[in-house]
């Protein structure tokens, strides 16, 4: 039996999250099910627009993206399945719908348990070449948080440690709102901070979430669908 990974990162303190957000982390691989998200991002993108020419060279990655907008349409597919190292894992293929385009960013969080590291790392982007250490806590209210530690990045053999006066941070916050909606909505919070810049990237906004069963009644655990399969895998952490 396979536990999700946020479970594992937690321990006792996932009891601590609030009801509905157990739910949305508790897929785990073979389950036979993948969660798909729904909603608006209230704000999405990057503020400072003489920043944008520089994300757009980098959007090839699809991790981060130059447009910025409001009211933003958006879908989130959630895989839980073994990567090919055996490591539990959970894959997330986000589509945001700018009205000029469509930007995918995906990124796939794995459970590290290897001498002195345990814990979550996170590969973004399509080729999955930067990584950072997520570190994890459960607020009063039950709401997750998280904040991206030390980032490196892999380029070929290299393996390239940022050093603090570069890298950026994420400052991620998700919670169940009762109020919102008919029946509630889940809510998410993300922002993206460079020392030097400021706000790189933001994120906010509400959505629905379902589970679907994989077609064919799919249930190996190292099963993820090939939209959501990155064009490389990173082993390194």
């Amino acid at each position: 039996m396979h536990i999700p990974i946020y479970q594992l990162a937690l321990g006792t303190d996932f009891t601590r999250l609030q009801p509905e957000l157990q739910d949305y982390f508790s897929l785990a691989p073979g389950s036979g099910h993948y969660g798909v998200g729904e909603g608006v991002f209230e704000v999405v993108g990057c503020r400072q627009s003489w920043l944008r020419p520089l994300l757009r060279l980098t959007s090839g990655e699809q991790a981060f993206f130059p447009e910025y907008g409001e009211g933003i349409p958006f879908r989130i597919e959630n895989h839980a399945h073994l990567d090919p190292f055996g490591r539990s894992s959970l894959t997330a293929r986000r589509e945001i719908f700018f009205p000029a385009t469509t930007r995918l960013f995906h990124d796939t969080t794995s459970y590290v348990d290897a001498g002195s590291r345990r814990g979550l790392v996170d590969y973004v982007g399509r080729y999955r070449r930067l990584a950072t250490d997520l570190n994890l806590s459960v607020s009063r209210e039950g709401r997750l948080r998280g904040v991206s530690e030390v980032s490196r990045l892999f380029l070929g053999p290299l393996r390239i440690p940022l050093p603090g006066v570069l890298d950026a941070k994420a400052y991620a916050e998700q919670w169940w709102e009762p109020r919102e909606g008919s029946q509630g909505k889940h809510r998410i919070q993300v922002k993206v901070i460079q020392p030097q810049i400021g706000l790189v990237l933001v994120y906010a906004g509400h959505f629905d979430y379902r589970l679907e069963a994989y077609a064919g009644g799919i249930t190996a655990p190292g099963y993820l669908p090939g939209a959501a399969r990155p064009d490389h895998w990173e082993r390194r952490v």
